[in-house]
């Protein structure tokens, strides 16, 4: 009788487990998904960059003599010329070593000439002349010293540029080597940015690059004028992993100043890109899937792709897929590997469209997303792998 009951209660379990995997099966073939193909097109994709913006001339303007600051003829923030006189040392002192300088100039010059008088009747020796003149020369040297310490108690502008902040006040006591100010040449400026290794070697790789670039305001605004990256530091740096890049922008509203902050656009192109939404990809261990669907048996496989670059929704492919694949685009998360489904075809750019990347009446080939911030793809779980 046991026994009876038991076998009784054994087939109606497996009958119940039996009707509820057929009811989910049911219920899972009665669900339509999507399909689409990945699209080959030529795009491009932007990346900002922190950058710090310098002049092209940066120096300060130091004072190479001691005494009292007699006045200046500049403002704060004013542009000057190259050669114009900024600061005026109190000169009096270094005039009357001048002076004095070439009061001795005078005398070893006339003693001079005697003694040449006196050496050409044989009276003195040529080496009493030779040492003579050799007085006279260190005199005149000791007199051209003496103009160059007058000439210094001028301060001019090295260079066309603006001006910095004035530190001191007329009549201050100047030591020598003291800081007055600090001019600036911001015609045109460098922007500094780091770019990584991979980055890098990605731009090197390009044989049709542009070396145009954008230079985004602090505010948000873009500056009005593009720059051309000019050059790149010899090393990585060791502890960032990063190289410098160097661009020059021209700046001829002097609306750029040195010390400023900002961010350098590049965009770098994309020929023959196969561009698949991000929506369609999920990742399992750093590595990306794609569910392909097979339009005879209706089987859904996982293949694994290798992203080249992440766009804004959109993934470069660079391998794994073909462009007559057939890739899951909604569902991912409910199904598995060789599941069996029902699914309708929606074109690529129909979905692009929805996605707002592309103009849905555009050529694919002369169609370019509109990129912008990366955005993470989905996760699975394990046992979906």
């Amino acid at each position: 009788m046991d026994k009876t009951v038991f076998f009784i209660g054994f087939l109606a379990l497996t009958s119940l487990t039996a009707c509820k995997q057929h009811k989910e099966e049911e219920k899972k073939e009665a669900v339509e998904y999507t399909v689409t193909t990945p699209i080959v097109m030529d795009t491009t994709y932007s990346k900002d960059y922190v950058a710090q913006i310098q002049s092209i001339q940066n120096v300060e303007l130091r004072a190479q003599e001691k005494g009292y600051l007699e006045g200046f003829k500049i403002d704060e923030g004013q542009f000057v010329r190259g050669g114009q006189v900024l600061f005026n040392i109190m000169p009096r002192l270094y005039e009357a070593e001048l002076a004095k300088a070439a009061a001795e100039t005078k005398t070893v010059e006339l003693e001079m000439l005697n003694v040449k008088t006196l050496a050409e009747k044989n009276i003195v020796s040529q080496t009493e002349l030779a040492i003579a003149k050799a007085k006279y020369e260190q005199a005149k040297a000791a007199q051209a010293l003496a103009q160059t310490h007058l000439s210094f108690t001028e301060i001019k502008a090295p260079f066309d540029g603006t001006v910095d902040r004035i530190r001191f006040k007329k009549g201050s006591l100047i030591d020598e080597g003291t800081v007055l100010t600090t001019i600036s040449d911001n015609r045109n400026v460098f922007a500094y940015f780091n770019v990584s290794e991979i980055e890098y070697l990605n731009y090197k790789s390009r044989n049709d690059v542009k070396n145009t670039v954008s230079l985004i305001l602090s505010n948000g605004m873009e500056h009005k004028y593009k720059g051309v990256i000019e050059t790149i530091e010899s090393e990585f740096d060791n502890s960032t992993g990063n190289i410098a890049f160097r661009a020059k922008f021209p700046n001829p509203d002097l609306l750029l100043k040195h010390g400023e902050t900002g961010k350098v656009r590049m965009t770098m192109p994309f020929k023959n890109a196969m561009i698949i939404p991000q929506k369609a990809t999920y990742e399992i261990q750093d590595k990306t899937f794609v569910y392909v669907y097979d339009e005879k048996t209706h089987v859904v496989k996982s293949k694994e792709v290798v992203v080249k670059q992440r766009l804004s929704n959109l993934y470069i492919i660079e391998s794994g897929l073909s462009s007559e694949d057939r890739i899951l685009l909604d569902g991912i998360q409910l199904v598995n590997d060789d599941d069996k489904i029902e699914a309708k075809e929606l074109p690529i750019r129909e979905v692009m469209a929805k996605l707002q990347l592309i103009p849905q009446a555009n050529d694919a080939k002369k169609a370019a997303p509109i990129v912008s911030k990366e955005e993470q793809p989905e996760k699975k779980e394990e046992h979906h792998k």
